[in-house]
């Protein structure tokens, strides 16, 4: 059996924290216990001032001399970056493959052409910016500041051809999103699709979404997550509702559910145990993005968990969950309608929950992961 190459796994953690952590922590996890030699180098942008932050991206990075040091110390022969800005940047991968690696560039959304990297605008998909074209962002000031807008117009496009030049293999987390990268300009000759996975402690013995006290959200607050829609929803259906997340959409949803007399409780941002205690009490899980999801942990960690996904037809989650659980977006009633008969029935509740561990497994286990991912690595290695 040929030795796994050793890997230096790279990532900037973002300000707001969320499903691409969470996929680093998995892959770090993975690599041990598959006794792959690795070392994970990370950045913080929450150490970082704005200005600070902003002359890194434009820039093209700032951690050159530190992540070149890390190749040679661990000789790594791959480099896997997941956010690379904008502390790590392009010049950070160009430094990893001049000292010898081969380097491998995990896209968890559009953030290599769009400002905010979700792809979206006035709460639903948007993908003007595509290749060097990244003008749009900046007419339409996705970021909230014109000058941030600017800097990331402008070090977008500059730098995307470094990142072309310097990057073996671009991975995605779905085959959704891999298609959906490749008509904004990734090469398709060199992108492919990784799922998720998940540990063997995160899938239920048995759905107990029959006994489930309440629909859940786990989401980050904001309009194209759509939550608003199921509050809507929840209320015309009677179903309790818990809305775990933060954002700047809070006060709002606040505001709605207040307005409806809805039985909604905005739990706050919860992580951890915390959060698997939410999911344990939990009927059904309301998705109703606005936007196209790459590959929601929420989703998938709701799945693991035995209970039922009602999520919009977008993105990659109908891969994800399967096309007849996904539902078209924008519309509360329909989403009520399919709600309230779920509710009604706790064994059909139980079933789906079933449905989907055993879904999960066969799809999502750390085994599969580890082959597939060893299998890049040896692609382009060998």
């Amino acid at each position: 059996m040929v030795e796994p190459p050793r890997v230096l796994v790279l990532h900037n953690r973002y300000r707001i924290e969320g499903g691409e952590e969470r996929s680093v922590e998995l892959q770090v996890r993975a690599l041990a216990r598959a006794g792959v030699e690795h070392r994970l180098l990370e950045r913080r942008s929450a150490d970082e001032g704005r200005a600070r932050a902003a002359t890194a991206l434009l820039r093209g990075g700032g951690s050159e001399r530190e992540i070149a040091a890390a190749v040679r110390e661990l000789r790594a022969r791959v480099v896997h970056a997941h956010n690379m800005q904008p502390l790590i940047g392009p010049r950070g991968l160009a430094a990893a493959r001049a000292a010898g690696a081969r380097v491998v560039l995990h896209l968890h959304n559009a953030r290599l052409f769009c400002a905010i990297g979700v792809a979206s605008r006035d709460g639903g998909p948007c993908f003007r910016c595509r290749g060097r074209l990244t003008l749009p962002g900046l007419v339409l000031n996705c970021r909230g500041s014109l000058p941030e807008a600017a800097v990331y117009a402008t070090a977008l496009s500059l730098h995307q051809p470094l990142v072309l030049e310097t990057v073996d293999r671009f991975l995605a987390p779905s085959r959704w999103a891999a298609g959906q990268l490749a008509q904004l300009g990734v090469p398709a000759d060199r992108l492919e699709s990784l799922p998720h996975y998940l540990p063997d402690t995160a899938f239920a013995r048995r759905s107990r979404a029959g006994d489930g006290r309440y629909a859940l959200v786990v989401s980050r607050l904001s309009p194209e997550k759509g939550v608003d829609v199921a509050i809507e929803a929840a209320a015309r259906a009677g179903v309790p509702l818990k809305i775990a997340g933060a954002g700047p959409a809070a006060a709002e949803l606040t505001a709605l559910a207040r307005r409806l007399s809805a039985a909604v409780e905005l739990v706050g941002r919860v992580a951890g145990e915390r959060l698997a205690r939410l999911r344990a009490g939990a009927g059904v899980l309301l998705m109703p993005s606005r936007y196209h999801e790459f590959s929601p942990f929420a989703a998938l960690e709701a799945m693991a968990a035995g209970v039922p996904v009602i999520a919009s037809r977008l993105g990659g989650l109908p891969e994800l969950i399967g096309a007849e659980r996904c539902l078209a977006p924008n519309d509360p009633g329909t989403l009520a309608a399919h709600l309230e008969a779920l509710w009604g029935a706790p064994e059909k509740r139980r079933a789906e929950g079933e449905a989907l561990i055993a879904r999960a497994r066969e799809r999502h286990a750390e085994e599969r992961y580890v082959r597939d991912l060893l299998g890049v690595y040896e692609r382009l290695t060998g």
